[in-house]
């Protein structure tokens, strides 16, 4: 598993999770979920993000196989 992949199931789960959690336990645990929104929306805008620091640094490689693959609608 890569670093973009990875990103994208603890980002899901985190909305999942705390959603859950403002629902059951405390409506405070929507600003968590605010959170994890603003930031994959800056990192749209400036390629970065905490966890992907995070995850490099945890030895999680880039790309599968060291591989980049190409977009179906690039490939000829």
């Amino acid at each position: 598993m890569n670093v973009e992949r990875l990103l994208r199931l603890i980002a899901g789960a985190f909305v999942l999770a705390t959603l859950a959690l403002g629902y059951w336990v405390h409506p405070y645990w929507y600003l968590f979920t605010a959170f994890v929104g603003l930031n994959l929306f800056q990192s749209g805008f400036t390629n970065w993000c905490p966890m992907m620091t995070i995850l490099r640094k945890l030895g999680v490689p880039e790309s599968a196989g060291g591989r980049h693959e190409t977009p179906a609608a690039t490939r000829a």
